[in-house]
Formats: C-alpha cells, structure tokens, sequence
C-alpha cells in the first residue's frame, strides 16, 4: 500500500469527500458517560468556539465485549444516500476517528495518549496492516475503542467494480472480527470518495458511512503547531476529527494529539464513540 504515492490525489479527494460530506444529516447513536446509549439528531453546522477553559472532562473508559458466533450474518441496515459525519448529543460531545491504521511505530503512542487522558476514539483500520498488528487491534478492544472497515488496501472505491469493493470490504470485516472480537458497525470510504455500491455492501454488512467533519491535515505534515491549529480552532460539539495513525510520517500527529487533546478536555469538550447495535 504506496498511499504516500498518492498525495497529490489524495489532497483532492479529501477536499472532494469534505464536501460531500457536508451535505449530511443523520444523526449517530452514542456511548453516553454512565455507557448508556444516547440517540442524537443532527448538530448544527461546526464552526470555532470561544475557547474558555472549563472543568475537565469526567469520561472514563467502558470495555465493550465480543458478541455472537464467529462470523454471524449481519443485521442489515437502511442504505444511506451520504455518509454520517458528525454527532450531537447533551453538551459539547465530540468524536476522534483515526485513519490508515494500525501502524506498530504511530498507533501504540496514540493510544497511551487516549488512555492517560481517558478518553476512547474510532480506528478506521485496512486489513492488510490488521493482518501483522492483531494485538494493537486487541489493545485497542480491550481499551473500549471503536473498530471500522477503512477496506483492505485502501484503494480508490469509485475506480473498482462491485465485486471488487466487496472483496476489500469482506477480507477486512473478517480480519477485523479476528483480532477485535467482533464485526465492524462502521465503515470509511478510503480518501471520502464515496459511490452507491459502497453505500449498499456496507449496509448488507451491516455498517454504516461514517465521514468525518474538521480534517487536521494531519496527511500532508503540514507541521505539529498546523494540526494543533486544526483542531482547536474547528472543535464544536458535534464534530468528527479526522487523524491518521498510518500511511506515512505520523511522528506530527503523535506530537500534536499531546497537545490538543487535554487542551480540548480542560476547555470542556467530551469525546464519546458510537454505541454498540444489537
């Protein structure tokens, strides 16, 4: 996987999938603090927030378990026209999401971040680096994290036929139940570029498209002081932070998560996960 080779599609495809993401609504069922799920509705649009500093955040971390048999047919979902990209909820909730992951040099360091701090996020993982890194995924189980399907060798979906998209889909599904302990409720379209037959083999597998709302940039290592800037100035409840724990240089990233993560925790802001369906 030569994602490093594709940086200059990628930037466009990024923007491309922001935009398109812009135009979603639906709303994300949540992990409530007390670990109750929450149902939201959709969050009015994101912008930057007057940055008063405030009580720390409580949230602490909840394992989730691993449910059904081995390879249990999924319960089929409604097909989206768009993907998810943000949540809302009581107070200022947000969500973390990393990308391109596991990755034995970035993702082990991002998660200390998250657990000194208590605070759980959403991996979106390609299979082919799941395959040599089981035990980060197990880690990261056992942490209360949230597992997606970020596809196998995360290709450009609107470039492959449908058989195609359901074999990288399927192969990381599997790989993911393997070493998580369940399947993925959560899938992200390598770079945003979404297309129908993605929308519907991820709802016969029963996930759901989740985009995302502020982009950190983090891709293009525009620099540690550029990514903190990124998220501080675009945190509001609501919001989806897009990361990535892999696919190049993430040294940044790491640095920068030190930084804007209690920043935004003592500023007041709650970083909660999607519920478990059952």
């Amino acid at each position: 996987m030569q994602k490093d080779q594709l940086f200059t599609r990628r930037r466009m495809l990024l923007a491309g999938g922001a935009a398109l993401g812009a135009a979603g609504t639906a709303g994300v069922v949540l992990a409530s603090d007390t670990g109750e799920p929450v149902r939201t509705a959709a969050a009015p649009a994101a912008g930057p927030q007057a940055r008063q500093a405030l009580a720390p955040s409580a949230f602490r971390l909840q394992p989730v378990t691993g449910y059904g048999p081995p390879r249990a047919a999924p319960r089929k979902l409604e097909v989206r026209k768009e993907p998810i990209l943000r949540i809302s909820g009581r107070g200022r909730r947000m969500m973390l999401t990393f990308d391109d992951g596991p990755n034995p040099e970035y993702t082990p360091h991002i998660l200390d971040t998250l657990a000194e701090h208590g605070v759980r996020a959403m991996f979106f993982v390609c299979g082919e680096c799941v395959a040599g890194n089981k035990e980060l995924l197990a880690r990261m189980a056992e942490a209360g994290h949230v597992v997606g399907n970020h596809t196998w060798t995360h290709p450009l979906l609107t470039t492959l036929g449908r058989k195609q998209i359901r074999s990288e889909m399927e192969r990381t599904s599997d790989v993911i139940e393997d070493a998580y302990g369940e399947r993925p409720q959560w899938f992200r379209a390598p770079y945003g570029a979404w297309n129908r037959a993605a929308f519907q083999l991820g709802a016969e597998m029963g996930m759901e498209p989740m985009a995302w709302t502020v982009d950190t940039t983090d891709w293009m290592e525009p620099g540690t002081a550029t990514i903190i800037d990124q998220v501080e100035n675009g945190a509001a409840p609501g919001v989806v932070v897009l990361s990535h724990d892999a696919g190049g240089d993430r040294t940044q990233t790491v640095r920068a998560i030190r930084e804007w993560l209690p920043y935004l925790l003592d500023s007041g802001y709650h970083f909660t996960v999607p519920a478990r369906r059952v």
